[in-house]
């Protein structure tokens, strides 16, 4: 006997020799994955409290996002078309800065459903402001049944690569308490919610964090077994910092600092040179690519080709709602996927096949639940996503991969099951009353811009 039989799919398994399975089955007990085969050796084996007929869908390994700004969901299309220093001293911090836990909350639901209706069951979050609400927010967590590592940001100066006073008044923090409140948050939700919450340490870009203060942190993410996420080389300005102060290059000063290992995570890594590879390598740290995110800014390409062929583990992530506008990894795998063939003037780099690993076996890799995710193999938890192809953009189907990765978007997602439980199906989040979420978010998500008398619309007249 066991809960949930996927049955008569195409099971596309991740598994070392990459195996698709046609008329495939996943048999799942508690929240682990027991059985995957053919589906007529699958059934007889089995008797299901529920059974799932997956005929002409896929089933697949939920997607890891190792990049997301929850907080920022409510900001979507509050800074579209902007530099970065305005992008960020005019609209993004100054609307965080406004936040209080109630805002906060209400932004991750929101960030959640969304993420959950696009086939994410698990994301590592960036940094969290104490203001927004820690608590809360791992509450949301815990009650739609997403898996999550959530990071609590941590600084001790206001510079942002070679600004020194990037941080506006309103999101200053300070070293001392943003440590204690990070320990007090891993005392308490680290891994809680059957081991689906895990907290980390956020530290700031370079500039943010003295480097005795990096090495405090690496030093608290040691002992409490868990990982880091910063974000490194998204900006030039990030190098020139580097290069100016340490005469170092953001690698050679991230081991300089001790914040190097098989947790850490470094979003963007845009500007990280190629001297940089062997350090990412050695040290087993992982690179997450936020292709979109990356060109709306006009930040630059991540040598992400190369980092791959040099040995580098890289992941993907979405970023956040106003330098993406979605969080939608279906959509992140294809421009991940074209960007760099037209960089490179290559239609061979990064085939389908790899950007679908990027997304979720080596995104496992960068979490601490490592060999638990990624993959649809006997052992495994049960987070797996069910993908409807019976649309019209979605026929016919050669390579199901490709056609995932170049046709499909988070609307084609039917199902998903997360911890051995479904959470969605037939596109209804069973967690979260979604209708009541975006209610509240068409009352109370403009919130920030009234508090700061913003008035943000098309340079268009709108009557």
């Amino acid at each position: 006997m066991v809960d949930i039989v996927l049955a008569h799919a195409t099971v596309v398994t991740m598994n070392a020799r990459r195996e698709i399975l046609r008329n495939g089955a996943v048999a799942i007990e508690n929240n682990k994955i027991v059985d995957v085969g053919k589906t007529e050796n699958i059934k007889p084996k089995y008797k299901a409290d529920v059974e799932l007929d997956c005929t002409g869908k896929l089933v697949l390994p939920g997607l890891i996002d190792c990049h997301v700004h929850l907080a920022q969901a409510l900001l979507r299309g509050c800074a579209d078309d902007l530099s970065l220093v305005s992008w960020l001293q005019e609209r993004v911090h100054p609307m965080q800065g406004t936040y209080s836990p109630k805002v906060g909350e209400l932004s991750a639901k929101l960030c959640c459903i969304e993420m959950i209706k696009s086939g994410t069951t698990c994301f590592i979050e960036s940094g969290l402001h104490w203001r927004y609400g820690f608590n809360e927010i791992a509450g949301v967590v815990d009650a739609i049944g997403i898996r999550a590592a959530l990071s609590k940001k941590l600084m001790n100066l206001r510079g942002y690569a070679d600004i020194p006073d990037a941080i506006v008044e309103s999101m200053v923090e300070d070293g001392e308490t943003t440590m204690r409140q990070t320990l007090e948050m891993v005392r308490k939700w680290h891994g809680k919610a059957n081991n689906r919450i895990h907290v980390w340490f956020g530290a700031r870009t370079p500039g943010g964090c003295t480097v005795k203060f990096y090495r405090k942190i690496a030093e608290n993410a040691r002992k409490n077994r868990t990982g880091i996420t910063i974000h490194l080389g998204e900006v030039q300005q990030d190098i020139k910092y580097m290069r100016r102060e340490f005469k170092m290059t953001p690698m050679e000063f991230m081991q300089h600092c001790g914040v190097v290992g098989p947790h850490v995570i470094y979003a963007h890594g845009v500007w990280i040179p190629q001297k940089d590879f062997r350090i990412l390598r050695e040290t087993k740290g992982t690179v997450c690519h936020c292709p979109a995110s990356n060109l709306k800014l006009a930040s630059g390409f991540a040598p992400i080709p190369e980092m791959i062929k040099a040995g580098v583990n890289v992941a993907l992530g979405c970023d956040g709602g106003p330098s993406n506008n979605c969080y939608d990894m279906i959509r992140e795998m294809k421009l991940a996927a074209i960007v760099h063939k037209a960089r490179l003037l290559d239609p061979e780099v990064l085939p389908a096949e790899q950007v679908l690993a990027m997304a979720t076996v080596n995104g496992a890799r960068a979490t601490l639940w490592g060999e638990e995710l990624g993959s649809l193999e006997t052992g495994k938890l049960a987070d797996l996503i069910v993908v409807d192809q019976h649309k019209p953009h979605l026929v016919p189907v050669r390579n199901p991969i490709s056609n995932f990765v170049y046709a499909a978007n988070g609307g084609d997602v039917d199902t998903v099951i997360i911890d051995g439980k479904i959470i969605m199906q037939g596109r209804k989040v069973k967690t979260l009353d979604e209708e009541g979420v975006l209610e509240k978010v068409r009352e109370e998500g403009l919130t920030p811009d009234k508090r700061l008398g913003l008035n943000i619309s098309s340079s268009w007249p709108v009557r």
